[in-house]
């Protein structure tokens, strides 16, 4: 059974320390990073496909390398409830320093593996498993950095600390493209395809490394290192979830969907769908880019907000504002430039409200002793039930002529957030251990 804790009132803001500082950098720099990693394999797929897969059919091997994409994601839950049991049993620092080893060690076997040409069969065998390796990564990687980031921080900062995870989230998105637009930009085409792609996995694995330097380099947090007999003495993190959390870990599950999907709808998918709906693709690329820059700036200031007025309030907004936007969004969304970067911008602006507060008020649900695992876990469910999936609904309801009734799922997605958001206790102020 779940155990609420007292509420307490909040003292005035406090500046965060230099510490607490170093390690909101460590955090966001690694959570960057990783999932720059994540995203830079969508984003060269269709240059390296040939390259791991028989290049005599161009649309099989792309398909090929995006069904290796997908599978990244099942093996998200599988990270969260091990690489989350291990930030439980052995501490956020190491959590977080092995998550971003991992990431980064599988996109330089990316970068370094021979191709089909020269390997055969073991080429897509390699492939597949450094991906699956980068799933089980991106799994753990949530839990860690948002208990990270929320234990590292004053009580009357936990808002805004951990709006850095989500923030981290999409400036790795964006990082991505940027390094995509660089390498286009200076290399040709028949080289991209042949070795440039290399480049771009080379350089999110060293980033990588970079990144665990700075993470090996901050300290554990307090909230760990007063519980760490109990964390060792204490029956696996992911055996007392479902024992003794389970209540909590479904709320995180309901907490995350609708924030997953639109963040999937907007961040991920919405250059395909302005595409599909007669947009250049690279107007559509401009127009994202262009929105996540909102979403960067939006983020952090509604964490901060989030310590003065609570999480729900920001959540319930988020949620009754993106169900009501989805139709117009959905429905006007067409080929012009500038009503899609409007389209886009609000549509992130509002999931920014999620992405602000998701990280902190996920972690507020446990105790320390299970605190990432119950983060981590049901998180990358959600990730991989409401997110993951989006583009195959979108494609099937494309496909069967469905298309114009997608606002219909977003809205009854978000309506279903309401619903959890208005009935879960509020977490500012609560007292942690």
């Amino acid at each position: 059974m779940d155990t609420t804790l007292p509420q307490v009132a909040e003292p005035a803001a406090t500046p965060l320390t230099r510490t607490q500082k170093k390690a909101i950098v460590a955090a966001t720099l690694g959570t960057i990073v990783e999932f720059t990693d994540w995203i830079i394999y969508a984003t060269f797929a269709s240059l390296f496909s040939r390259q791991f897969f028989p290049a005599n059919n161009a649309s099989i091997a792309l398909l090929a390398a995006f069904a290796v994409f997908a599978v990244g994601f099942v093996m998200r839950p599988i990270g969260g409830a091990l690489l989350g049991a291990y930030a439980d049993r052995h501490g956020r620092k190491n959590g977080l320093a092995l998550s971003v080893a991992l990431m980064a060690g599988s996109s330089l076997v990316i970068a370094a593996c021979p191709g089909y040409a020269s390997i055969g069969v073991a080429a897509p065998l390699v492939l597949v498993a450094a991906r699956l390796v980068q799933g089980f990564a991106a799994g753990g990687e949530f839990g860690s950095a948002s208990t990270f980031l929320m234990e590292s921080a004053a009580p009357s900062r936990r808002g805004f600390a951990g709006s850095w995870q989500h923030f981290a989230v999409n400036a790795g998105v964006l990082v991505a493209a940027s390094i995509g637009a660089l390498l286009t930009s200076t290399i040709d085409a028949p080289s991209m395809a042949a070795w440039g792609w290399r480049i771009a996995f080379a350089i999110a694995g060293l980033m990588g490394f970079v990144a665990l330097w700075f993470r090996l380099a901050v300290s554990e947090t307090d909230a760990f290192r007063k519980n760490v007999s109990v964390h060792e003495h204490t029956r696996h993190p992911f055996v007392t979830i479902v024992r003794e959390h389970r209540r909590a870990a479904l709320r995180v599950i309901g907490i995350a969907m609708a924030g997953n999907l639109c963040i999937y709808l907007w961040l991920v998918l919405f250059p395909t769908l302005a595409h599909m709906r007669g947009l250049p693709l690279r107007d559509a690329f401009s127009a994202s880019v262009v929105s996540i820059v909102v979403s960067l700036v939006a983020i952090p200031l509604l964490g901060m907000l989030s310590d003065r007025i609570g999480r729900k309030p920001i959540l319930l907004a988020f949620a009754a504002g993106s169900g009501l936007f989805a139709w117009p969004a959905l429905h006007f969304l067409g080929n012009d430039y500038w009503s899609a970067v409007v389209i886009v911008s609000i549509g992130m602006l509002l999931s920014s409200g999620f992405a602000a507060t998701c990280a902190t008020v996920m972690a507020e649900q446990f105790p320390a002793h299970v605190r990432a695992t119950g983060v981590a876990l049901p998180y990358a469910l959600s990730a991989a039930l409401f997110g993951g999936t989006l583009p195959t609904i979108v494609t099937a309801m494309n496909n069967a002529g469905l298309a114009q009734y997608l606002w219909i799922y977003v809205a009854v997605v978000c309506a279903a957030g309401c619903i959890v958001y208005a009935r879960m206790p509020e977490t500012r102020g609560k007292t942690l251990d």
